[in-house]
């Protein structure tokens, strides 16, 4: 048994109140290496005649990447404390992991030997708000999506679509052309919007903020708004907006000051400034997003700057209603800000959602203090990088999801925003150079994966496009340019994640072993078992099914079941059922 692979952290994705009555606790050890563990646990104060009392859980084998194995157990303590240990096992001998190390027998003669949760206080129980576990978002770049008022158009706007996107050119795209389109939205079964930014800025991206305060005039005005987020909710549809908190704009009219006035601006203290005066070539001299001089970086630290910023994350929930923030280049910003923030925005509305853009590790915003959720690239890169690029194999995308998996507490995880692509990123179906079977797949796995999937505008029919600006093309409406058949196949997965209960998040997902080239995993809750077999390779697959199933819904033609007998076409899948 390798002890140095045996690893466990009494805080954080390893031990945690999952809620006010239950406590989850993680282990890993070396892959293959321990056949079973038990958690020894007791109440630190249950003593009897000079022996502390405890009681044995097996621990549940969760899953293994290429380095280890996961191993889990739920705990209700009858008095919401524990001191645990772990009892590991192989053919040969077993061990006690304990705080201080490794023993042959549990130490009983002092509970500080064993590891620690002092107690359960409901406040530390992860929330997050139940409905975005319901959710399906579609993210819309608000000037490429529809363009329902030309009385709007910023001057040079060119005729939708007409030419291709660039870095500064606009087509018009604002909120009533939302508006107008609500019905499209929810026939495909969509009930989230998330919106890249839509206050006052200088670019058609909007991530130089002008003013944080008031709406792009593009785009609209604050009634238009406000009629917008009502008809969203009226069907059902919640909205997020996008927080440029890191940075302002070049515009910004505290950082105009600053350039006029250099230090003795009264809003100096609002940036990084390294020198007296502004200096934007070659390089910025004042702290920047990357090195870009006209996003001036915000020091948050100031109060005047996190008071001001504060009042813009109260002002948009309790004069619009908005459902949710998403915080842009939110890991450069500091984790005292993102505390008031969480504090500030729950106060304001309870159930809103704070998605932090994040592209890393996140665990030190996801506990319970900050964020409620990052933007899940880890999950975004393993599946591109299996199903369209195709440049890892299946047990390195089984490896990598099942890392994913263990990186942050279940609660967490049921509220991960799940990404194919973005206005950062090339689209779906040209990573996956135009193989739209591929695209379904990706499609297939996103929307029966826990956590709340999204859409990027356009990728439900067939819309191309690479690094930005490519990726942020206009919206194609006519008709008879759209992919019907693409469009068709993404609602059919919507409506199964909504009305089959294991499709979707509470159904418990596993991956299971149905031979080395076939991608195979498991949804299961307490109504439904559910089987997801998919063919990856560019010949059919066959196998023959012992158990009592049925297939759920056919919808790759291709593939089939007869009796017991599976045939999976190339890139062909099939959903089952266990009677």
């Amino acid at each position: 048994m390798l002890k140095e692979a045996v690893y466990h952290r009494p805080k954080n994705n390893y031990a945690y109140a999952y809620d006010k009555e239950t406590i989850h606790i993680r282990l890993h050890t070396k892959k293959d290496d321990v056949k079973k563990v038990s958690l020894i646990h007791g109440d630190p104060y249950d003593w009897n005649k000079g022996e502390w009392q405890t009681q044995r859980a097996e621990m549940k084998k969760t899953g293994s990447d290429d380095l280890f194995d996961y191993w889990f157990a739920s705990i209700q303590p009858l008095y919401r404390r524990l001191r645990y240990s772990f009892l590991l096992e192989d053919e040969t001998e077993q061990t006690v992991y304990t705080e201080k190390g490794f023993y042959e027998k549990v130490p009983v003669e002092g509970i500080d030997y064993h590891f620690c949760f002092p107690f359960l206080n409901p406040i530390d129980a992860f929330e997050a708000p139940n409905w975005v576990k319901e959710t399906i978002w579609y993210q819309i770049f608000p000037e490429r999506f529809a363009n329902g008022d030309p009385s709007l158009d910023p001057e040079g706007t060119v005729v939708w679509g007409s030419k291709d996107p660039t870095p500064t050119n606009f087509f018009g795209g604002d909120f009533q052309g939302v508006i107008d389109h609500l019905d499209y939205l929810e026939e495909l079964g969509v009930n989230g919007i998330y919106f890249t930014p839509i206050f006052k800025a200088h670019s058609n991206h909007k991530y130089d903020t002008i003013d944080y305060m008031e709406i792009d005039p593009q785009f609209g005005d604050k009634k238009t708004f406000r009629k917008l987020i009502s008809k969203c909710h009226d069907r059902g549809i919640r909205v997020m907006l996008d927080a440029v908190f890191n940075h302002s704009g070049y515009y910004f009219e505290p950082f105009q000051d600053v350039i006029e006035k250099g230090t003795e601006s009264k809003y100096a203290q609002w940036f990084h400034l390294k020198e007296n005066k502004v200096v934007t070539e070659p390089l910025p001299n004042y702290d920047a997003f990357g090195f870009v001089p006209s996003m001036p970086k915000l020091n948050t630290e100031d109060p005047e700057v996190k008071a001001y910023l504060l009042k813009v994350a109260r002002y948009w929930i309790e004069e619009f209603d908005i459902d949710g923030w998403r915080l842009d280049v939110a890991n450069e910003v500091d984790h005292a800000f993102w505390r008031e923030f969480r504090h500030t925005v729950k106060e304001a509305k309870p159930d809103a959602y704070i998605l932090g853009e994040i592209w890393h590790d996140s665990m030190p915003w996801l506990q319970g203090d900050q964020f409620d959720a990052v933007m899940n690239y880890p999950f975004t890169n393993a599946v591109v990088d299996f199903f369209a690029k195709k440049n890892i194999t299946l047990s390195h995308f089984k490896n990598q999801l099942t890392h994913v998996q263990h990186m942050y507490p279940e609660s967490v995880n049921e509220v991960s925003f799940n990404l194919l692509d973005s206005h950062d990123t090339p689209r779906v179906l040209t990573y996956a150079k135009g193989d739209k079977k591929a695209a379904k797949l990706m499609y297939l796995f996103q929307l029966s994966y826990s956590g709340t999937p999204c859409i990027y505008y356009g990728d439900e029919i067939g819309m191309t496009g690479g690094e930005d600006p490519g990726c942020r093309k206009c919206m194609v409406w006519e008709e008879q340019d759209q992919d019907l058949e693409l469009f068709a196949f993404i609602k059919k997965m919507i409506k199964l994640r909504k009305t089959a209960p294991a499709f979707g998040n509470d159904g418990e997902f596993s991956f299971v072993d149905y031979g080395d080239e076939l991608l195979a995993y498991e949804k299961i809750s307490e109504t439904q078992s559910m089987i997801f077999l998919i063919n990856p390779t560019t010949e059919a697959y066959d196998l023959r099914f012992e158990e009592n199933i049925k297939q759920v819904v056919d919808v790759d033609e291709d593939s089939n079941m007869k009796d017991h007998n599976i045939h999976l076409a190339p890139s062909g899948f099939i959903i089952l059922e266990r009677r």
